[in-house]
């Protein structure tokens, strides 16, 4: 085992920015899955709330061999982080040193890792240092070539479906979301600088993010739903382009109306539009209603997210 140094600041340089990320496409071309959320990818990019940390490991001589993004808060609750071991420099002990960094910034609290793919040696380093598996998250997959997206839901005959305006539905969608989102702890407390983060994203696409307006949009019309697509690059989800299911939600009192499916077969088949063959998205495990719906859907699942979580 050769000798792992690990630091850690708030925030990194261009140059090993660029680095990590050169490392995360090599982890997600050596595993199938990529290594970080897109929310940790961001972050690392472009800073985010306050208590964040970039740990980075590296060998004696300099090369990058490992990263993990953590995130403190406010103090109070669990801390959570992600990190990623180069494929070159396995089974050196650079997980087990990140981890102990994490450990030791979370100061006593408790500490929740996410694993993305349940991989076997991220299953082997949590449980030999006593982390437990908290929560799961499913990737689920379909194929976009089914005859059930030839024939669109119907809408109820007020409501009306529009592409999203970049600069002009920003606030209508983000209290759709917050509403539809209520009880969900990262989804629901989006802020204005989230979504122009994305929108500022190489992958956005206005004409895949999907709008159920009641009413004129500039007149006093009200959001009821959104289905926000996105789109893969081969590489980032597999070897081809994939969709994804990035986000949908109803609000709360347009719920029983149909949207959810009239807006996601339209989702689906703008992105078969787009030349895609595959969609993904991702749900809760425990989450039996969704599971059983989307499945019902045709779609199947694919892949698993672990956080492991470790009380002191």
């Amino acid at each position: 085992m050769s000798a792992v140094a690990v630091s850690d600041s708030a925030g990194l340089d261009p140059a090993r920015t660029a680095a990590v990320l050169a490392l995360l496409r090599a982890a997600a071309a050596a595993d199938g899955v990529r290594p970080l959320s897109e929310e940790a990818e961001l972050r690392l990019q472009h800073g985010g709330p306050p208590g964040g940390r970039d740990v980075v490991a590296t060998e004696p001589d300099g090369p990058l061999t490992g990263y993990a993004r953590l995130e403190l808060g406010d103090g109070t609750g669990d801390a959570e982080a992600e990190l990623v071991v180069a494929p070159t420099a396995r089974e050196r002990g650079v997980g087990g040193a990140l981890l102990t960094r994490l450990e030791e910034l979370a100061d006593g609290r408790p500490l929740r890792v996410w694993a993305h793919g349940d991989l076997p040696a991220a299953t082997a380093l949590a449980g030999a240092r006593g982390y437990t598996r908290a929560r799961v998250l499913l990737q689920m997959r379909r194929p976009l070539t089914d005859a059930d997206l030839d024939a669109a839901a119907p809408l109820p005959p007020d409501v009306s479906v529009a592409a999203f305006r970049p600069g002009r539905d920003e606030a209508a969608w983000l209290r759709l979301n917050a509403r539809a989102f209520a009880a969900h702890p990262e989804q629901g407390a989006w802020t204005p600088e989230d979504l122009r983060l994305r929108e500022a994203e190489p992958w956005f696409d206005p004409a895949g993010f999907l709008l159920a307006w009641r009413g004129d949009p500039d007149a006093g019309g009200a959001l009821l739903g959104a289905h926000w697509t996105k789109v893969h690059p081969p590489g980032d989800a597999g070897p081809d382009a994939v969709g994804e299911v990035y986000v949908l939600g109803i609000d709360p009192d347009a719920q029983g109306l149909g949207l959810g499916r009239a807006l996601t077969v339209r989702g689906l088949a703008h992105l078969r539009g787009r030349g895609l063959d595959e969609v993904l998205l991702y749900t809760e495990e425990d989450n039996t209603a969704a599971v059983t719906l989307y499945e019902r859907t045709g779609f199947t699942r694919y892949a698993v997210d672990v956080s492991w979580r470790r009380v002191p």
